[in-house]
């Protein structure tokens, strides 16, 4: 087993074992459990990365090469903060698509 693996296990154990402890063990709470600390920790990276941009554009001071870089992580910023806006949305969607509870 690699690193990889082990980590997701575990965080998977992790979302679980707060609902297997409060005796709200559904699957769709589950589900909604494990949605909402995936989109938390989204919010989370895609925050770090526009941090990150700029720090980047600020270092830069007009140097070429590290204005390049520092686009790169500007498009990756952007990429980042529109696929979780349309992952969000997407959940939003099917949640009530199916009758589902959405938090």
């Amino acid at each position: 087993m690699n690193k990889k693996n082990i980590f997701l296990i575990l965080a998977g154990a992790i979302l679980i074992l707060p609902m297997l402890a409060s005796a709200q063990v559904t699957v769709s709470g589950m589900v909604s459990a494990a949605v909402s600390t995936a989109f938390y920790i989204a919010d989370g990276v895609v925050v770090i990365l526009w941090v990150v941009t700029g720090i980047l554009f600020l270092i830069a001071q007009g140097a070429p090469d590290k204005l390049t870089s520092a686009r790169k992580a500007l498009f990756a910023a952007v990429i980042g903060t529109v696929v979780v806006i349309v992952a969000n949305s997407a959940v939003y969607l099917v949640g009530n698509a199916f009758n589902l509870p959405v938090s």
